[in-house]
């Protein structure tokens, strides 16, 4: 079959490089979605298709990282006059940032799933059992919403947290991954010991994501909100799953992607302070060349380095180095949005990211949009906060 890559929105040169490098190291199909910038190795919104291979830097430190948004029988009016108090219990219940324990012990039956037997993932137990619940840092967030008739949806998004993050590190220098942003994808044969035991450690650190979000996202709707849970809608969008398209079974490696399957419900976030969406995938033959994917977010227009600025060395003194954003002006821009902000930092500005309309319109014809949320409350880490767990 013919090598092809699916194209969506605008892209530097770099980024469709890294796509083009993907899908030439033994892919079949790949996909870039409008929301698509570098990442390490396989770009974010990159998609990639293999017949028997896994590419462990395609799924990429991030283990299972996605969004979980959960609709409840909560009312806006009903929230409205409380919402500082509540996004302060939030942040008060909820740990965000590196390293952090859950401020509350959280009990799953995944604990006793065999796969922690393995290596590296019976050394990394007792760190999970620990950080299970928590938010971690960078663009990873808990926030309030009110959708088209003021219903409140509580949306997260986070992944596998160190449990991820080490089990990552583990295979991809087992298998002799280079670092760096503009280096070969690290793939192996799915049949191979390394490729054996990576998607048990995979599978594992999504079954991880996926407690770890309902924990959070639960907690926040009934002991914070007291309110009932309607609907969830949950995806990861950094994994590897067995799929059948064009009649074959691919292992296909979705890095910030959606899997949107005809019927198939997805929540998207927008930048801090910006309208998301519950979306749902249509067939059609530009969803099926899609791989059944879309975006994950906005995407990146500007580095984390170029938002925040950078410190460098002058002499015997560090410098602290102008960025892009200023911390007023994006403060500005929240509270004229009337949204209550608790942490958040610059490189997560609203103004280093595209606008979602703008990238859900590179993709009509592959999904529909059930509802639009827009913010009422967001809470991310704070501005001293560093994680290296992020997507």
């Amino acid at each position: 079959m013919e090598t092809r890559t699916k194209i969506f929105g605008e892209h530097g040169e770099a980024t469709i490089k890294q796509i083009e490098r993907c899908v030439a190291a033994g892919g079949e199909r790949g996909v870039l979605c409008a929301d698509g910038h570098k990442g390490y190795a396989q770009p974010i919104g990159g998609v990639v298709a293999y017949k028997d291979k896994i590419s462990l830097s395609g799924v990429g430190f991030d283990i299972a990282c996605g969004n979980l948004a959960v609709l409840t029988d909560a009312k806006r009016e009903q929230i409205a006059p409380k919402l500082e108090k509540i996004m302060d219990d939030v942040v008060h219940e909820i740990s965000f940032g590196i390293g952090r324990k859950s401020k509350t012990r959280v009990e799953h039956e995944l604990f006793d799933d065999p796969a922690w037997e393995m290596k590296p993932m019976g050394g990394l137990k007792s760190m999970a059992e620990d950080q299970l619940g928590t938010v971690g840092g960078g663009n990873h967030y808990v926030d309030l919403f009110a959708d088209e008739q003021d219903r409140i949806w509580v949306g997260v998004h986070f992944g596998s947290r160190g449990l991820g993050h080490k089990t990552a590190t583990h295979f991809l220098k087992l298998a002799g991954g280079r670092e760096g942003m503009d280096v070969p994808p690290t793939v192996v044969d799915e049949d191979s010991e390394i490729g054996h035991d990576y998607l048990a450690g995979m599978h594992l650190a999504g079954r991880y994501a996926y407690a770890g979000r309902e924990a959070v996202a639960r907690h926040v709707a009934g002991a914070i909100l007291g309110a009932k849970i309607l609907e969830e809608v949950h995806n990861h969008h950094n994994f590897a799953w067995r799929e059948k398209h064009y009649g074959e079974e691919y292992w296909v490696v979705r890095k910030g992607a959606t899997p949107a399957f005809p019927g198939q419900k997805g929540f998207v976030g927008g930048s801090m302070g910006d309208d998301a969406v519950i979306v749902e995938g249509v067939d059609s033959p530009i969803s099926r060349e899609s791989l059944f994917s879309t975006i994950h977010g906005a995407g990146r227009i500007m580095s984390r380095t170029a938002a925040k600025g950078r410190f460098e060395r002058v002499g015997k003194k560090r410098i602290r180095r102008e960025g892009l954003v200023r911390h007023d002006e994006m403060m500005k821009w929240i509270a004229d949005k009337g949204v209550v902000l608790r942490g958040g930092d610059l490189d997560e500005a609203p103004q280093a990211y595209r606008r979602l309309p703008d990238v859900l319109a590179a993709h009509a014809g592959t999904i529909r949009i059930l509802h639009t949320l827009r913010p009422l409350g967001v809470a991310m880490a704070g501005r001293d906060i560093a994680d290296p767990y992020k997507d």
